[in-house]
């Protein structure tokens, strides 16, 4: 096996890493803010989790030789701060965050050449399954969990022949299909948290520019967090999501630097902008592609106003790259 890394492997460490240690960060001011003992396990348990995935990326980019990621250390989180957000937040957090692990874990496992990378990521992804599960029992336990809408059992078997299947804003419409209703209620979860964690740094930010910022992404969230419940309370379908605004305190005390929560940010962009493509290949009703192609745009370009700040304030770490051979035959 060659000692270096190809671009399929270096890529997902790199990024993961990133992450790995924003999250860090987070769940240490987490942990010196939570008062339910049974979401605090869980919260260390992650924590755990995510410093050893730290450690095992240090191991293998010391074993190919590769420089190591500045990402984000102890300078970026200030655990002393008061509290910004509630036992329940963190809660449906780790629950998303697990999500996360295993769609990046996969992607990861699959486009990976070296064994011991592959390995990583084979790991990890049985790891966060099971941290997955723990925490959606813990809100089913504590009635946070709020599942899906049920709908009727197929009776027969039948294929489809009339060309309203596809129709969405003109003519009759047909109702929501099982995948259309899981990838609503989905993405009205995700902008939910989103929108009270975004809520939550927009109070908190030292530039008014980040601060700005912030407070564009929280009402472009709550928009969509409408636009996915609204279509279901139009079908007739239990919403499935609330907004969590009320879990995020009054505090104006930074926890994090500017630079942590514009790149948790940034992540929670990206991922938004590759959950809603899978959304919309989906989605075979005229009316919801139209919905989800318009807030791929307008997600896009919130992610290209955030990147202007990252760079403008000399925040964004390089990611590896190709050599520039132009640059490099002057």
């Amino acid at each position: 096996m060659s000692n270096n890394f190809s671009a399929a492997d270096i890529s997902p460490l790199w990024t993961s890493y990133q992450y790995d240690t924003v999250s860090k960060c987070g769940l240490h001011f987490f942990l010196n803010h939570v008062d339910d003992p049974d979401i605090k396990q869980i919260l260390e348990q992650t924590l755990a989790l995510v410093e050893e995935h730290i450690e095992h990326i240090k191991e293998l980019f010391h074993r190919a030789n590769h420089p190591l990621p500045h990402a984000f250390t102890t300078e970026d989180v200030n655990v002393q701060a008061p509290r910004l957000f509630s036992d329940q937040l963190y809660l449906k957090y780790v629950y998303n965050m697990t999500d996360f692990m295993m769609n990046s874990y996969g992607l990861g496992l699959t486009v990976s050449d070296r064994e011991d990378v592959i390995s990583y990521y084979s790991t990890n992804i049985e790891a966060a399954n099971k941290l997955n599960k723990q925490a959606k029992k813990l809100e089913k336990q504590k009635g946070l969990y709020i599942g899906s809408p049920q709908i009727p059992k197929q009776t027969k078997i039948e294929f489809i022949n009339k060309q309203n299947f596809i129709n969405g804003w003109i003519g009759e419409r047909r109702p929501l299909l099982g995948v259309e209703i899981t990838n609503l209620v989905f993405h009205a979860k995700r902008n939910a948290i989103g929108h009270a964690l975004i809520t939550g740094f927009s109070q908190v930010a030292a530039s008014k520019e980040v601060r700005k910022f912030f407070e564009r992404g929280r009402d472009i969230s709550g928009k969509h967090f409408e636009i996915f419940t609204s279509i279901l309370h139009e079908e007739f379908l239990s919403e499935s999501a609330l907004l969590l605004t009320s879990e995020v305190t009054d505090s104006t005390v930074a926890p994090f630097s500017d630079r942590l929560m514009m790149t948790f940010v940034s992540n929670l962009i990206a991922s938004s902008m590759g959950q809603y493509g899978v959304a919309l290949s989906s989605s075979p009703r005229h009316d919801l592609s139209v919905h989800y192609s318009r807030l791929i745009a307008e997600v896009g370009k919130y992610a290209n106003e955030g990147n202007k700040i990252l760079i403008n304030n000399g925040w964004l770490e390089q990611p590896p790259m190709a050599a520039d051979r132009r640059d490099l035959a002057k």
